[in-house]
């Protein structure tokens, strides 16, 4: 054998040697029972981050920048949406304890309680992450990102969202904020329990008509003095791993494409050092060629561009605009920025790699069962709250009420389980009106009932279930009881019904999907049957459902005559499919209806007459007027 081949061969045998040990190494760096580094818990985050990120290619790159980020199964990295609610309690994710709306919060001026609030919150958040991620399910509101709480200023009335602020005093703000935070985050050294979001930064307060097209010039003290106090402490004394940027202009730029708002303020004077995600739709503002929008670029791609080099991590958005936009083609041209997209993927990776998320279920935080979900010690919590939350306005010797007087119980929200929950809100474990408690505590006959009118013309707010007793199926000619159900998993109810049956009527709040025991299946289902009313009148139907009488559906808020003891062909459709407000995750199918021909004035005054106490249960508005 020559010199040279003897050399050359060394050289191999030496090189697969060094690849040999070079593998070996890195087997024993992770574990030896990992397949990538990052999948390695021993390592530090930004170790894990960066081999992460650095075995992407473009394509799994852009989609990950999405709320609704795909699997790489090549990776093993499991899908992800992250869309959570958790404004007053964990939202849209089945039933949970319901805390106060959070205006009621504020007036409770009580930082202990929030952090109480916020540490059950996050209990709920985590054992329900866990039970939802073991069955597979991994959709909307099932995460540990949660897009609470909202800390803009509620200076302008005309803002439907007033409510779920915590008013207009920036201190104050500051101080709910915080605590809540620290209780949705949690305190262990290593691991975040879930990711708080305070939003919408900045300067965001209505009207909603025109949030995506408002250009807001206000000077440096008002920003500083009112609109900034409370994103601050949520940085610096919270340390808030995520911030939502809003929706309008500020000095001319989007707020989710503002160089000092989010580079110059947010992380260069706050110390900002979590990821940025966008109200949802946001980036679309910039280019949507409607007088309603921004519209201040011509296309998908330069509008994201736009926002991801200004510090914008993550796009709220359906990915399709963007992506059929000719990602590739943006790159190429800079439009789009890969050192830009690689900076936004690991913050974004940094903090599913904080939430535990790609490590094995040893820490505490993965230990919390769902006996906490809604367990005594929160409704006791939650009880606490609400009284904490009251506000008295004022007390002519009236309250407390004495004895056992019979009491006119009057107004549309006296039995309005809605108005209980606010927004943004999870599924109650026992809600109680103002009529169930009282009807509890001091007995039926003492409590005169009267809605006393709608909440405002033909809206109305005492919906009831359409009862058993006027429902009905023919069977053999015969009129027999319930409506024939027919459950189907395909949404279009084309296909033949997976699940046949007689329901009593139509008021379902399912833990797990009917047709398969799942916790998240596409359903929908049709009933049908007779409706035979027990009284004559004008009736208005809700819920959520569409209903067809005698063959016609009827419209949204459509009052119909209806005779006492006349049957009517009734055919009722529920659908539950994956939409932004909700998920397919404890879906709720009600069928209900209003006596809209009440004369509810005279009922409301016949009570009162009869009664030792009026108590009264609605919206009041009052006026001042100089001169």
């Amino acid at each position: 054998m020559s010199r040279r081949l003897c050399t050359f061969m060394g050289l191999f045998c030496f090189l697969a040697s060094y690849t040999l040990v070079g593998q070996t190494s890195q087997r024993t760096a992770t574990n030896a029972a990992y397949d990538f580094p990052f999948q390695d818990p021993t390592l530090s985050t930004a170790q894990r981050v960066d081999d992460l990120v650095g075995r992407l290619t473009l394509e799994e790159k852009v989609y990950q920048l999405f709320n609704e980020a795909p699997s790489i199964e090549r990776l093993g990295i499991p899908q992800y949406n992250w869309w959570n609610e958790c404004l007053h309690g964990v939202a849209r994710a089945g039933h949970a304890t319901v805390f106060p709306q959070a205006i009621g919060l504020a007036a409770s001026f009580d930082e202990e309680l929030m952090l109480a609030i916020g540490t059950a919150t996050s209990d709920e958040a985590r054992a329900k992450h866990r039970n939802f991620a073991r069955s597979g399910v991994r959709s909307i509101y099932t995460g540990l990102t949660f897009w609470s709480p909202n800390i803009n200023i509620f200076r302008d009335p005309r803002w439907g969202r007033g409510q779920e602020t915590y008013g207009e005093d920036p201190y104050l703000t500051s101080r709910m904020a915080v605590n809540f935070i620290n209780g949705l985050q949690g305190d262990d050294p290593k691991y975040l329990k879930t990711i708080a979001t305070a939003k919408h930064y900045a300067v965001h307060s209505g009207p909603e008509e025109t949030r995506h097209v408002d250009n807001i010039f206000i000077n440096d003290r008002d920003l500083h003095e009112t609109y900034l106090p409370g994103f601050k402490a949520a940085v610096e004394e919270a340390n808030v791993q995520s911030i939502m940027c809003a929706y309008n202009r500020l000095r001319d730029q989007p707020c989710c494409g503002s160089d000092m708002l989010l580079q110059r303020i947010l992380r260069e004077d706050f110390g900002f050092n979590g990821y940025v995600v966008t109200d949802c739709g946001a980036i679309r503002d910039f280019y949507k060629d409607e007088p309603i929008y921004h519209n201040i670029v011509d296309r998908p791609s330069q509008a994201w561009g736009w926002a991801i080099a200004a510090g914008t991590d993550l796009n709220c958005e359906e990915s399709k605009a963007f992506i059929d936009d000719n990602y590739e083609q943006a790159v190429e041209m800079g439009m789009l920025n890969e050192a830009d997209l690689n900076r936004a993927l690991k913050r974004l990776f940094t903090a599913r790699m904080q939430l535990g998320m790609f490590d094995p279920e040893t820490h505490p935080y993965t230990q919390i069962p769902m006996s906490v979900v809604g367990n005594e010690a929160h409704q006791q919590l939650a009880l606490r709250a609400a009284e904490q939350s009251l506000v008295l306005l004022k007390n002519e010797e009236v309250l407390p009420l004495r004895g056992r007087p019979t009491i006119a119980l009057l107004g549309p929200n006296a039995h309005n389980e809605d108005v209980l929950v606010g927004n943004y809100n999870g599924v109650p474990m026992n809600p109680s009106t103002p009529l169930t408690a009282l009807r509890e505590r001091l007995g039926a006959k003492r409590v005169l009932y009267a809605p006393a009118s709608p909440l405002v013309a033909n809206v109305y707010a005492h919906y009831t279930p359409v009862p058993a007793e006027v429902l009905f199926h023919r069977k053999d000619g015969k009129l027999m009881p319930g409506l024939q159900a027919a459950y189907y998993k395909d949404t279009s109810l084309e296909s033949p019904p997976d699940l046949e049956r007689v329901d009593a009527q139509v008021d379902f709040i399912w833990a797990k999907t009917p047709i398969s025991g799942l916790l998240e299946e596409s359903t929908a289902v049709r009933w049908e049957g007779v409706l035979r009313p027990n009284r004559t009148s004008n009736y208005q139907f809700g819920g959520t459902v569409t209903v067809k009488i005698d063959g016609r559906e009827l419209a949204e808020r459509e009052i119909v005559a209806l005779q006492a003891d006349q049957t009517y062909a009734l055919e009722v459709n529920y659908v539950k499919e994956k939409f932004w407000w909700g998920n397919t995750v404890t879906p709720q199918a009600h069928f209900t209806w209003v006596d809209a021909a009440k004369d509810y004035q005279a009922e409301a005054l016949a009570a009162a007459q009869a009664a030792d106490v009026i108590i009264f249960c609605g919206l009041t508005l009052s006026f001042s007027q100089a001169g």
